[in-house]
């Protein structure tokens, strides 16, 4: 069952009990029960095997692995009810990336779209770097765009410096951007290890941050 369902897991119990057999197993049918319902109490909808057999081990109800058992049918059967009464897993939300919270940290729209596109660049030459490695030999050439390069091998490859590709202005507006007095303006300052913080110490660019720019600009 995919959507949550209305009948109960009681009256499911019910019929499992009606079944008959060792009072063993009728015992242990209602503490699975009843170990359920705590879980749907609590607001889970995690009722997969793994996650109950944890459970009912850790309250000595039964192995967590006998939960897999041929015999333990009636038991799946019971957690198989009341995940459906509950309802399907609640979507997890998306993991938001590290460079993505160090956007959202700036507040100047021009730098914010700069770092942006440092980073898709980042990503790109990744990417690109993984490709490269797949090859036995490769020339790397990291002079500007338009150097004459004697290819020695068809796996010859020419790559443009990060920082060669900037114009002026985006030049100018990264190198404001871990200036000295452009951080004092908001209240911030750099640290011994390139970090960005706060006044009150609180760090907002993590450390190497105001290097690694640095290094992109070639300074």
């Amino acid at each position: 069952m995919n959507g949550k369902t209305d009948i109960h897991p009681d009256a499911v119990l019910e019929s499992l009990l009606a079944k008959g057999g060792r009072s063993h197993r009728r015992a242990n049918l209602a503490k699975m029960h009843e170990l359920c319902r705590r879980q749907h109490e609590a607001g889970s909808r995690d009722f997969s095997l793994s996650a109950i057999g944890r459970r009912a081990e850790a309250e000595g109800i039964m192995t967590g692995r006998a939960l897999y058992n041929a015999q333990s049918a009636d038991y799946r059967e019971l957690i198989e009810a009341w995940s459906a009464y509950a309802g399907p897993p609640a979507p997890k939300s998306p993991k938001t990336l590290a460079s993505h919270e160090y956007l959202r940290r700036i507040d100047d729209p021009a730098i914010r779209s700069i770092m942006q596109a440092i980073i898709a660049e980042r990503d790109k030459l990744k990417a690109q770097l993984n490709v490269l490695k797949a090859n036995v030999q490769v020339t790397v050439d990291r002079r500007p765009l338009g150097a004459t390069v004697a290819a020695r091998s068809s796996k010859s490859v020419a790559v443009l410096a990060m920082g060669a590709q900037f114009t002026p202005s985006e030049r100018q507006a990264l190198r404001k951007a871990v200036s000295a007095d452009y951080l004092e303006e908001r209240g911030l300052r750099e640290g011994s290890h390139g970090e960005i913080v706060s006044e009150r110490g609180r760090t907002v660019f993590e450390v190497g941050f105001a290097r690694a720019i640095r290094k992109v600009l070639g300074d």
